[in-house]
């Protein structure tokens, strides 16, 4: 077309973060997408690109994404105006907050919102006025266990090192699949280019893992463990490590406090006593102890595998203290801690010594549940809102989140969301968890919006820094969305839903730079005021950075309109050692050994005989086209063979009377849900495994393609009660089923 025009965007469907270059044409309305493909000039991704990538068309021109909000009136969605919306919140939230108190108010937040720059730092605004004890978000339902044991660890909650896999010669992973994720707390982009060049140079990449995966395909070893097991095997290699003199603090050594208590917790799992429990045989343990501590430049990997279980904090911290007793955390190759040019949590405040962090500051109102990091598990949201008292929760707010499908016993939870007063939704869908709201607000297309990844250069393979202009105009009157979370904070605040935005903006900016700046405030304001929302915010973070121009007094360094004028990113080089600068915690050292997980050792102690009939354990899987549950939505995914089949081990097949291709009844305690059987000697014996995000069969969620093939919802299977005692993350993996022919 004669009026295509070339522009550049980070893919924001995964944690890969791919830089994208897209043609498009303008001469249509919200504008046309005309092909996709990597960026070869990318400073980060290189040009790699997934399906997923390519599907940011489907997205931008899917039918079924909403483009005004709805407001439910007696029982039907109808299409209004934004002032009509607002207005429906003011009126029907400010008396409930009134009449119930701040925790009447519920808020949960889902994966997507880290994907939009302006949804990510101005819910953290919206959730402080708001002030209720009843926050919620994803990171209970898969990764609150890697931030609880950073956190006590290294002092800080987004403190998470990870490999460092381009001078890597040995990489040890559980319970993660890259291949297929391009990462997790770990952004690699094309993480089989990184890990066939370790290969090359003589690395090896070893796989623990309950099913035989696309990343244990790529790799020199792969090992089945029995699911929920892996704390019993890294205790007994840490084990290992001390029996047979191993231990090699190295650089890091004036450093770290808690070796001796970390060898004394380990005692009772020696490699004999581990290996009946996880299913991996005593000298395999001792081999994969011995090898890593050999190797000069080495690292243990845990991801979504080792957190969703019972012991996910215990298994989280188990991985870091392999790390450090080999001299492989900080340190090039080894696991390392990246450094965000901007909005790097660990990087502000004095070096090297910190508060620390604490859990417990409250706790959920019904079971008692622990405060982490803020949050309440997902898994207590249904109770808070069934049971009557004081703090009963009346009210939620949900931002991109969808925990119908993603959170365990989400039967329950649809029913808990039906008996609230009222709910408000910004989502881009009416899907399994919007349908339940009463007003929803729609987001614009992530085409139609500027973009900076907030969150993922903390976990970079590799520091960088990029950013994306709107590829498109909005259409007439749709709201930037951190402005529609301006106006519900707003709204929560007192000041009602005609307030004046950018005023609100102004204050909140001008409040926050006083606590850090002081009487430098006015200056820093001067300096930014080019910018408005999330570019303003970004200005300040970039230029105050690690690498930033310090407002002037580094001229080299960066700023925003640097960013804009480099569409390929800018290359900040490689990661480098942190520590001590890195750490937070009051005594300014590595608490190798926290008292809080230290204890929790009795109870993987008191588990460490096998159980005398383990039964059939289930699992959940990704796919390179399933990141989400609203993926399947997007034709582009959604084509090909069916991805929501049951794997069936051969042999439990034949026990259980299972065909090829036949249907399945899967039982979880509560609920049985039907799935296509698919047989592969990739499941380890006694292990099935069904992918997570599916189960669209919901009356009224408007996904057409999805409801097409709606497959089946692993999370119906599983207990919300069931949760890490420790994070309160749920307990998504290794759940007893009972699996018969349908």
């Amino acid at each position: 077309m004669a009026d295509a025009r070339t522009a550049h965007r980070i893919c924001p469907l995964c944690e890969a973060c791919c830089g994208l270059e897209l043609r498009v044409a303008d001469d249509v309305a919200d504008g046309k997408v005309l092909s996709v493909r990597g960026h070869d000039a990318d400073v980060f991704s290189a040009g790699y690109i997934c399906p997923k990538g390519v599907a940011l068309k489907d997205l931008h021109e899917d039918p079924d994404r909403l483009r005004a909000p709805l407001v439910k009136r007696d029982g039907r969605f109808v299409e209004v105006s934004w002032d009509e919306a607002f207005a429906e919140i003011e009126r029907r939230l400010v008396p409930i907050l009134e009449r119930g108190g701040r925790d009447a108010l519920a808020l949960s937040v889902g994966n997507p919102s880290a994907h939009k720059m302006g949804l990510l730092l101005y819910y953290a605004r919206l959730a402080r006025a708001a002030g209720t004890k009843n926050l919620y978000s994803a990171s209970t339902l898969d990764q609150m266990p890697k931030q609880l044991s950073c956190g006590l660890m290294f002092g800080h909650w987004l403190s998470i090192p990870v490999p460092d896999i381009e001078r890597c010669n040995f990489l040890l992973m559980l319970g993660a699949n890259p291949m297929a994720s391009n990462g997790s707390l770990w952004t690699v982009p094309d993480f089989r280019a990184k890990a066939k060049a370790m290969r090359a140079r003589g690395g090896r990449l070893v796989v623990v893992d309950p099913r035989r995966t696309e990343t244990a395909e790529v790799a020199d070893a792969h090992h089945f463990i029995r699911p929920g097991t892996d704390v019993f095997l890294l205790a007994a290699m840490v084990n290992t490590l001390f029996d047979e003199g191993l231990v090699r603090l190295g650089a890091l050594e004036p450093h770290v406090a808690g070796v001796d208590a970390v060898r004394a917790a380990v005692q009772p799992f020696t490699p004999d006593a581990a290996a009946a429990r996880c299913g991996i045989d005593a000298a395999t343990i001792r081999t994969l102890a011995r090898e890593l501590a050999a190797a000069e430049r080495a690292c243990v990997y845990g991801r979504i595998g080792t957190c969703t279980q019972t012991f996910g904090t215990l298994a989280s911290w188990l991985v870091d203290v392999l790390n450090v007793l080999t001299g492989h955390l900080d340190a090039p190759g080894g696991a390392m801690f990246p450094l965000a040019a901007a909005f790097q949590s660990n990087a502000t405040g004095a070096p090297g010594r910190g508060r620390g962090v604490s859990t417990g500051r409250h706790t959920s109102r019904v079971s008692g549940a622990p405060e982490v990091f803020g949050e309440l598990p997902m898994g207590v949201l249904a109770e808070e809102i069934e049971t009557p008292g004081a703090g009963q929760v009346r009210a939620l707010i949900s931002v991109a989140s969808n925990p119908v499908l993603s959170a365990p016993n989400g039967a329950r939870l649809a029913r808990a969301l039906d008996s609230l007063e009222f709910m408000v939704s910004l989502d881009i869908y009416l899907n399994e968890t919007t349908r339940h709201a009463d007003v929803i607000l729609p987001g614009p297309s992530p085409l139609e919006d500027s973009h900076y990844d907030v969150a993922f250069p903390q976990f970079s393979f590799r520091h960088h820094a990029r950013y994306s202009a709107p590829v498109f105009a909005p259409p007439a009157g749709q709201p930037p969305e951190w402005q529609n979370l301006l106006r519900l904070t707003a709204i929560v605040l007192g000041r009602g839903a005609q307030a004046d935005v950018q005023a609100l903006d102004d204050e909140l900016l001008e409040a926050e730079l006083r606590r850090h700046a002081g009487e430098q405030t006015p200056a820093l304001l001067a300096a930014v005021s080019r910018w408005r929302g999330p570019e303003r915010l970004l200005e300040v973070a970039l230029r105050s950075g690690p690498f930033g121009d310090r407002f002037g007094a580094k001229p080299e360094g960066l700023t925003l309109a640097k960013l804009i004028d480099a569409p390929a990113g800018i290359d900040l080089g490689p990661l480098q050692p942190r520590v001590p600068e890195v750490l937070r915690t009051p005594s300014g050292r590595i608490e190798l050994a926290p008292p809080l997980l230290v204890a929790d050792l009795a109870r993987a102690t008191a588990d460490l005989a096998p159980p005398a009939d383990a039964g059939l354990r289930i699992v959940g899987r990704r796919d390179v086209r399933s990141n989400n549950s609203w993926m399947h939505n997007l034709p582009l995914l959604a084509k090909g063979p069916m991805r929501c089949t049951l794997l069936v081990n051969p042999a439990d097949a034949a026990r259980l009377g299972l065909a090829d291709g036949g249907r399945a009844a899967v039982s979880g305690r509560q609920h049985t849900v039907h799935a296509a059987v698919e047989l592969s000697d990739t499941m380890m014996p006694g292990v099935v495994s069904l992918p997570h995000g599916w189960g669209h069969d919901l009356d009224g969620a408007r996904l057409a393609v999805a409801a097409e093939r709606p497959g089946a919802n692993l999370n119906a299977l599983l207990d919300e009660a069931q949760r890490d005692p420790l994070s309160g993350n749920a307990v998504l993996s290794g759940a007893p089923v009972s699996v018969v022919p349908a």
